[in-house]
């Protein structure tokens, strides 16, 4: 298999536990995974398999969305429900935000802005991640990021809880989100829920959960429901197809003439995904090959 598998990661277990069980249930080394979640959260996992692998990078720049539940009145030191929780003192129904101002509050951090990723985060630091600093209680000092929130939904406001749907660009971190919301409305808060329903055209809805993985394996007839080809993975990229005396070259890595456009684009042959290269004054140069022995 050479493409990808739409998994729907349950709470408790980590994005590497859903490589290692598809790598099983594939008897292959060759698995990965594209935009890693919090072991906390649920939703869609895309689980690259094969020669795909290579194919990370180009669907790094894919938006996300995302269903939270936002708890107020409560922090915590990773800004999720897993951390240390400290309430920030009983709420008087006085004293609690009302829906306009929740919904103002969330409108105004719709746009592209400068976030400040959580102390517990694949952040690295001197080459050490985030949260094993954290872990060990050293001193955690993160830059802020620039990040884009293209929508912010109110789904459901009822006193703590703010549940919200979020379209967000890549890097944006819905704990932090969670814990400056709280900040805005002048009191704590963290992400206790936290769902991933889709990554660019990919949906949650078309995903396999881990368990039938786990039961049936990645080759049963429900798994094969949520694969994607390799072409599929790169579906957003312009494709232009090749001859076969093309694919030859490709296949040892060599330039094609006689190629229109510029930039990034799949070369493809009979629907199936040979390159992805780029077209630059009519030539195209491969920068990842999957066909071949290479």
């Amino acid at each position: 298999m050479n493409g990808a598998l739409l998994v729907d990661k349950p709470a408790g277990v980590t994005s590497f536990d859903v490589v290692a069980i598809v790598r099983r249930a594939l008897g292959t080394k060759s698995v990965g995974h594209t935009g890693t979640l919090d072991p906390f959260a649920t939703g869609l996992l895309v689980v690259l398999v094969g020669k795909a692998t290579r194919l990370a990078r180009f669907l790094d720049g894919h938006e996300k969305v995302y269903t939270a539940t936002i708890r107020l009145g409560v922090g915590s030191d990773t800004d999720d429900s897993t951390g240390n929780l400290s309430p920030a003192g009983p709420a008087t129904r006085d004293s609690r935000p009302g829906l306009e101002e929740v919904q103002s509050a969330l409108a105004s951090f719709v746009g592209t802005q400068s976030q400040l990723p959580p102390a517990f985060s694949a952040k690295k630091i001197d080459g050490q991640r985030a949260y094993d600093r954290a872990r060990k209680g050293q001193e955690v000092v993160l830059k802020p990021v620039d990040v884009t929130i293209h929508s912010a939904e109110l789904l459901r406001y009822e006193w703590p809880d703010v549940e919200i749907r979020a379209t967000v660009s890549t890097g944006t971190y819905i704990r932090s989100l969670a814990r400056d919301l709280g900040k805005k409305l002048g009191t704590e808060a963290h992400c206790a829920v936290l769902r991933r329903d889709r990554i660019g055209a990919f949906s949650v809805e078309k995903a396999i959960s881990l368990a039938s993985v786990q039961e049936g394996g990645a080759g049963s007839a429900e798994a094969v429901g949520c694969r994607l080809s390799a072409a599929e993975l790169v579906g957003h990229l312009p494709q232009q197809e090749v001859t076969e005396a093309e694919a030859v070259h490709l296949a040892h890595g060599r330039v094609i003439e006689g190629r229109s456009g510029e930039g990034v684009v799949a070369l493809v042959r009979g629907g199936e995904l040979l390159a992805v290269g780029e077209v630059k004054e009519g030539k195209a140069r491969p920068t990842v090959v999957l066909m071949g022995n290479e």
